[in-house]
Parts: C-alpha cells; sequence; structure tokens
C-alpha cells in the first residue's frame, strides 16, 4: 500500500476498491498526531487506569506491552496498543506536565526557547520601549552565583544620567546616582518637578551636603567644614533654621554661625553676623 513521506497515511490507489477503508485510515492516523498531546512522557509501562484514546511517549527502558517502543507515541484503540514513530522537529504537549517536547531524532527533549535579544520582557506586568524590562512583584532578588555581585547602571556620557530613581504613584521622590554629571548626588523632591541636592560627593573626594553648594565635608579621621567668605554666605532664609556655617572674614578669623532661618548667629554668643 502506497503512504504519504511524513505521516505514512495510506494513499487510495486507482480503481481501489473499499475507499472508504484506506480514507477512514488515514483520518485515524491524523487524529492521533495532528495537534498531538500526549497523557505524559516518563513511562515505562502502560498505566493501568488508560482508556481508549490515551497517548503516551515511551520513555527508555519500556518493559510489557511497550517493550521494544522507546520514544515512540503509544495510542490505546480497542482496547490493544498501537504504535507511531516521531520522526525529526515533532513537537508534543504533555498534560502532565504542561510541557512542550521536541523529538530531536533520537529523543524527546523540553523545548526551550533563546532568551538573548529579546526586544521586551514583561514579569506580570507590560513592558514597553522605554522600560524594556518590567517586574510587578513584591520583591525582585538579584544575588551571586557563589561569590560577588554587582549591580551596574552604564551612562553612555557625562552629561547623561545613570541613576536609581525612586517614585511615589509614579512621581520622582529621591534620585541618587550620576545624574547629569560625573559627580555622585543624592537628589530629594517634594513634587518630582523641583529637585533638591542633598549630598554631592565629587571625583576629587569633596562632600557637599545640603542646600548650601558651598558647604563640604572631608572625612579624614576627623570632621573638618571649609570656611566661607563672610561675602559668600548664601541668605540664611535660603538655608532655613538649623544650617550651619564654618565662616572667614577679611582678618582670617574664623568661626562657627549656625541660622535660625532669619539671620545667620554666631555659635559662640548668639549674636549675629
Amino acid at each position: 500500500m502506497s503512504q504519504s513521506p511524513a505521516l505514512s497515511l495510506p494513499l487510495i490507489q486507482p480503481s481501489q476498491a473499499q475507499k472508504h477503508v484506506t480514507h477512514n485510515e488515514a483520518l485515524r492516523v491524523l487524529d492521533v498526531l495532528v495537534q498531538l498531546t500526549v497523557q505524559s512522557a516518563d513511562g515505562t509501562v502502560p498505566p493501568v487506569a488508560a482508556v481508549d484514546g490515551d497517548r503516551h511517549i515511551v520513555a527508555s527502558g519500556a518493559t510489557g506491552d511497550w517493550a521494544g517502543q522507546d520514544h515512540n507515541i503509544a495510542l490505546l484503540e480497542n482496547g490493544t496498543w498501537q504504535f507511531f514513530t516521531p520522526i525529526e522537529g515533532w513537537h508534543a504537549d504533555v498534560l502532565a506536565t504542561a510541557k512542550t517536547l521536541r523529538f530531536d531524532g533520537s529523543v524527546w527533549a523540553e523545548l526551550t526557547f533563546d532568551t538573548n535579544n529579546l526586544d521586551l520582557v514583561g514579569v506580570n506586568t507590560s513592558a514597553d520601549t522605554t522600560n524594556r524590562l518590567a517586574v510587578s512583584s513584591e520583591a525582585t532578588l538579584l544575588t551571586h552565583a557563589g561569590a560577588s555581585h554587582q549591580l551596574k547602571v552604564n551612562k553612555a556620557s557625562a552629561a547623561d544620567t545613570g541613576s536609581l530613581l525612586f517614585q511615589d504613584n509614579w512621581s520622582g521622590r529621591a534620585e541618587l546616582g550620576l545624574a547629569g554629571t560625573d559627580d555622585f548626588s543624592i537628589k530629594t523632591s517634594a513634587d518630582g518637578s523641583n529637585w533638591n541636592s542633598a549630598i554631592v560627593a565629587t571625583g576629587g573626594g569633596d562632600v557637599g551636603i545640603g542646600k548650601s553648594p558651598d558647604a563640604k565635608l572631608d572625612v579624614d579621621g576627623v570632621m573638618k567644614l571649609t570656611p566661607v567668605l563672610t561675602a559668600d554666605l548664601p541668605a540664611a532664609a535660603t538655608i532655613g533654621a538649623g544650617g550651619i556655617a564654618f565662616v572667614s572674614d577679611a582678618t582670617g578669623g574664623a568661626q562657627l554661625a549656625y541660622s535660625d532661618g532669619a539671620a545667620w548667629l554666631k555659635v559662640a554668643d548668639g549674636t549675629a553676623l
């Protein structure tokens, strides 16, 4: 009997009698193999509770009624096991594990997908062209693979930004990193539009704290404030109550001052500068 080259379907011959027999047999084979699903792919003996129509991929080392049928597809029909030999490239969905297997010409293996160079990845949410990786979760874990672990944020040039942005209902409230310069900064905002630099650390090791760009804190075993000339001292109202400055005058003297929100006062005696 002539057969089709791929699925070995029986072909009706010229002037053949009882053509319906050949036709029905071809339909039966198609019913087994098209949109192939199997109950299991790890059994070496027929399951006791199998019913007509059940299909299984026979695992290696099969015995009993499945002996010698390793990797073939077993179909129970009219109480008898029948077998179909797969060819390379066939896929089967395994109902017991919800996995998809592919026959490589020798064995069935779980079908895996290439995850390199994906355009978008969304985990429990939708990614977009700006946020190409998006994760919606109570927590996100990045851990080591046996030793250290680094999280790297790389930018193209000094004028660009490489930072971590913290938001409240999608409105920025805090940002840390290299924001538009190569100085490391921690910025805060009450509205997501107006930002204040809370801390700025330069590549040279200077650290500026608070709203005053002139304030520096050098830490090298002891804490030191770099003096600010009286003429350059910012208005106390712009600094706010609690601001501290180390002020030098034209004669070279230096003294510690603090802001009460309206004026700069000497720490020594409380008098105004």
